[in-house]
C-alpha cells in the first residue's frame, strides 16, 4: 500500500524467545496510531525491530515505507528511508553537540555533495528550540547527557521536528514526563502532524492520548494485534483495564 507504513504478518524473537507473532498494521501518512498493552506484549520490541536493532531476529513477514522494505537494513538506511523512532530510553552520546548531531543526520539524508545552509538550519533549529522551550544554550551541550527525563524527551522531539520524517514511531515518549513537559512534548509532536507524516504512538496511558488525540487505537496482546477501535478504546482501557481482553481471548 502506497503511502503507507505497512507491516505484514511479522514474525521476531530475542534469542530463542519469540515475540512478535504474525503481527500486522498498516499506518496511513496523515494518521496517528496508538498501540496499547499490558507489559511484555511486544511494544518495544516492535519499535526496535523496525529501527534495525541487531539484537531482534526476524523470522518472517514484512515491513514497508511506502512500499520499500525496511527489515534487515541498517539503522542508518531505515532511517534515510522515511522512519524515525523516538526511544523510550534515549542513549547519551558525549563528545557529539546536539547541533552537530542533527546537522550530521540532515546532510546525511542530502544528495552527495549539495550544499548545506548553515544559516537556515540554525533558524530553524533554534525556532523548533524555542516552541520546545529549550535553552538555546542546549545546542552547545553534549546529547542527552547530564540531560532530565523531559529534556530528552525534548531532545528526541526537537530532531523529529527537524528531520521531518515520513513516519515517526514514539516508544512510550511520555514515560518520565510531568505535566508540563508532556503537554510541550505532545504539542511538538502535533505540529508535525499532516497529510506527509504518518505516528505510531506507543504508550501505557491515555494521558498522553488526551494531548495526542489518535485516529485509531490497537491492543496489543502476547505479539500481535487483537482489538482496535478509535480513540474511544484508549479510555475503555483506562476504565476497564486489560481484564476483558483477557476475558474476551480466552472464549475466541
Amino acid at each position: 500500500m502506497p503511502d503507507s507504513l505497512v507491516i505484514r504478518n511479522l514474525h521476531a524473537s530475542v534469542g530463542e524467545r519469540p515475540i512478535l507473532k504474525n503481527f500486522s498494521l498498516t499506518v496511513p501518512k496523515g494518521e496517528v496510531h496508538a498501540i496499547m498493552g499490558p507489559n511484555g506484549t511486544g511494544k518495544s520490541t516492535l519499535a526496535k525491530v523496525l529501527a534495525g536493532h541487531p539484537d531482534y531476529v526476524v523470522q518472517s513477514g514484512d515491513a514497508l515505507v511506502d512500499g520499500q522494505p525496511i527489515l534487515g537494513l541498517e539503522p542508518d538506511v531505515v532511517a534515510r528511508a522515511g522512519l524515525f523512532l523516538a526511544f523510550q530510553y534515549p542513549s547519551e552520546i558525549p563528545g557529539v553537540t546536539i547541533a552537530n548531531f542533527i546537522r550530521a543526520a540532515l546532510v546525511a539524508r542530502q544528495a552527495k555533495g549539495a550544499p548545506f545552509d548553515a544559516k537556515a538550519y540554525y533558524a530553524e533549529l533554534y525556532a523548533k528550540m524555542d516552541a520546545l522551550k529549550m535553552d538555546r544554550k542546549f545546542t552547545s551541550r553534549f546529547v542527552n547527557e547530564g540531560f532530565s527525563g523531559g529534556e530528552k524527551k525534548r531532545c528526541e522531539i526537537l530532531q523529529l521536528m527537524m528531520l521531518k520524517p515520513r513516519y515517526a514511531v514514539l516508544d512510550e515518549t511520555d514515560s518520565g514526563l510531568d505535566i508540563d513537559a508532556l503537554r510541550i512534548v505532545s504539542e511538538g509532536v502535533n505540529a508535525m502532524r499532516g497529510p506527509d507524516t504518518g505516528f505510531l504512538v506507543i504508550t501505557h496511558y491515555q494521558r498522553l492520548l488526551d494531548h495526542i488525540v489518535p485516529d485509531r487505537v490497537h491492543i496489543m496482546w502476547d505479539g500481535q494485534i487483537v482489538h482496535s477501535g478509535g480513540k474511544e478504546l484508549a479510555l475503555e482501557l483506562e476504565e476497564k483495564g486489560y481484564d476483558w481482553v483477557k476475558k474476551e481471548l480466552a472464549h475466541a
